[in-house]
């Protein structure tokens, strides 16, 4: 099992595990991480799932994908630390992953 800290916007933090091969947007989904919408459903098309990617994780990320930047364009207030979780695949590599959900989405 893979675990994962989110946190809001205030700070609180919960701690998921998830299976590798999931995306990360599915194990918050499954857990009920308020914040998390994911209105496509995991493809890549409503940037409803941002989170930003903690500063020490960022460049062990798989780097953003042209589909992916294009979303983000689209994203309320995303930066240089956001992510779309559907995007990010789980692997044991991201063991210890840290990434904040915003207080909106759109």
């Amino acid at each position: 099992m893979i675990t994962i800290t989110m946190r809001n916007q205030d700070g609180h933090a919960r701690t998921l595990h998830g299976e590798a091969g999931l995306s990360l947007m599915e194990v918050a989904v499954r857990n009920g991480i308020d914040g998390i919408e994911a209105s496509c459903g995991g493809a890549c098309s409503c940037a409803t799932c941002m989170v930003y990617v903690d500063e020490s994780w960022r460049a062990r990320l798989v780097p953003r994908s042209e589909f992916e930047e294009d979303m983000l364009e689209l994203a309320f207030e995303a930066d240089e630390t956001s992510r779309l979780a559907c995007q990010i695949r789980l692997g044991p590599e991201h063991d210890g992953l840290v990434v904040t959900v915003p207080g909106e989405q759109t």
